[in-house]
């Protein structure tokens, strides 16, 4: 054998490719700062794709992300949080700020703090 392959040539090529969730909640938990328009990878057992921020008002926070699972629920949004459909297995949550809202019986979503045009969520496994 010349030896002419690399085997860390050959991780790096088939790594690229990969759908692993990149940023900072990729492996599930985080508190992380966000304004509207930024997108929020979680992990695929959340049932959920990328959160997406819509908006961020006065006491609400605006989200939007594709459903990965068979099905969705949701629990404890603070301040009478909603869903509605998004059409294309989508869902829309709308939070205020207080309890952590459970997302799939899998993962927690809370709003920490509302700072005028950005706001501070923690998400973390659910339990």
């Amino acid at each position: 054998m010349s030896g002419s392959r690399s085997p860390a040539l050959d991780r790096t090529e088939t790594a690229t490719p990969s759908p692993t969730p990149t940023g900072p909640c990729a492996d599930g938990t985080c508190e992380i700062e966000v304004t509207a328009g930024d997108v929020v990878t979680v992990p695929e057992k959340y049932g959920l794709g990328p959160i997406e921020v819509k908006a961020i008002t006065g006491d609400r926070v605006e989200m939007v992300a594709p459903l990965t699972g068979s099905g969705f629920s949701v629990s404890g949004c603070a301040g009478g949080g909603g869903v509605s459909s998004e059409g294309g297995g989508g869902v829309g949550l709308s939070c205020g700020q207080g309890p952590a809202a459970t997302i799939n019986d899998a993962m927690s979503l809370q709003v920490v703090e509302i700072l005028d045009t950005a706001a501070v969520l923690r998400i973390e496994p659910a339990g």
